[in-house]
C-alpha cells in the first residue's frame, strides 16, 4: 500500500454558490485588488520570510478579497516551547494556508505539485515550505518525518495538514498519523486548530476547493462572496509519546472546535 494514498475527499459538487454575492464592479474590484497584494508579496523577496511580513501581507490577501478574520486569541505556537510545535488543522480550501499566515506565521507542509504553481510556489518557497513527494512511496516516509523533526527540533513551528486532501466541511475526512511521528521524535507539542467557514450566520462551502476543481473556478467563489468569514480556532496542546494516540486527540478537538468557538475579530 503507498503511504501517500489519500482519501478522495469531497467531489467538487460539494463546494456550492454563495448564497449572497456582490456585483461584477466590486468582483474586478477585488481581483484588481489580490493582483497587487500578491505583487507586492512578489517584491518582497527574502523579506517575506520575515516574522512580521506574512502575517501582514497574509490580512492585507483576505482583505483584498472581502473575507472577515476570526482568529481565536491563543496564538498557533505553544508559547514558552524551546522547540518549535506541530500544527495540525483540518483542510477545506487554498484559502486556509492565508487564514493560518494571518494569524502567525509559520513554514508549512505541501505537496510537491504547490512548488510548481505560478507565483503560489515562488511565494511557498519564500516561506520556507517543506515539499514532500508523494510518488516516491514508502522510500520517503521516513525522510518526511525525520526532515519535519529536524525542523521542529530546531525551534520552527509547522503547519500540517494530515487529512492531506480537501472536505467541505470540518467533521469530514480523518487524520492520518505520519506527521505525528515527527511530534514524537522532537519532543514537541500537538496543536489542533479548527478552520471554518461561515457567510449569513451558516456554516459554508463557497471556500472549498475540492475534487478536480479548477483553481479560478474556486477563487471565483470567494471573490463574489459577500459576507464570507474564516474563523481559526486553536485547541488546548497536545502532548504524548504515541502518534495514534496524538492523532486521535487532535482530531476529536478540530472536530469539536466547529461548535465551540471564542473567536475575536481580527480583520
Amino acid at each position: 500500500m503507498n503511504p501517500w494514498a489519500v482519501d478522495a475527499g469531497c467531489p467538487r459538487s460539494c463546494a456550492v454558490r454563495p448564497p449572497s454575492r456582490v456585483g461584477p464592479a466590486e468582483t474586478a474590484g477585488r481581483y484588481a485588488a489580490l493582483a497587487r497584494e500578491l505583487t507586492r508579496s512578489l517584491l518582497l523577496g527574502e523579506r517575506l520570510a520575515g516574522d512580521v511580513a506574512p502575517r501582514v501581507q497574509a490580512r492585507r490577501v483576505l482583505r483584498a478579497l472581502g473575507v472577515e478574520l476570526e482568529a481565536a486569541h491563543a496564538p498557533l505556537s505553544v508559547p514558552g516551547a524551546d522547540a518549535g510545535t506541530l500544527i495540525v488543522a483540518n483542510h477545506i480550501s487554498w484559502l486556509d494556508v492565508v487564514a493560518l499566515l494571518a494569524v502567525e506565521p509559520v513554514s508549512f507542509v505541501a505537496k510537491k505539485e504547490v512548488g510548481r504553481w505560478p507565483v503560489v510556489g515562488t511565494l511557498a518557497r519564500r516561506l520556507g515550505t517543506q515539499f514532500i513527494d508523494r510518488e516516491g512511496g514508502r522510500r520517503e516516509l521516513p525522510l518526511m518525518v525525520g526532515e519535519l523533526a529536524k525542523t521542529l527540533a530546531s525551534g520552527r513551528s509547522v503547519l500540517v495538514f494530515p487529512q492531506a486532501t480537501t472536505w467541505c466541511a470540518v467533521p469530514a475526512g480523518r487524520f492520518r498519523r505520519a506527521a505525528f511521528q515527527a511530534a514524537v521524535d522532537a519532543g514537541v507539542p500537538v496543536r489542533p486548530v479548527t478552520v471554518g467557514y461561515r457567510q449569513d450566520g451558516r456554516a459554508s462551502t463557497s471556500a472549498a476547493f475540492l475534487g478536480d476543481e479548477g483553481f479560478g473556478r474556486s477563487l471565483r467563489r470567494v471573490a463574489v462572496s459577500r459576507g464570507l468569514t474564516v474563523r481559526v480556532t486553536t485547541h488546548t496542546p497536545l502532548y504524548g509519546n504515541d502518534r495514534k494516540t496524538l492523532a486521535a486527540g487532535a482530531w476529536a478537538a478540530v472536530c469539536r472546535g466547529e461548535t465551540r468557538t471564542h473567536p475575536h475579530h481580527g480583520v
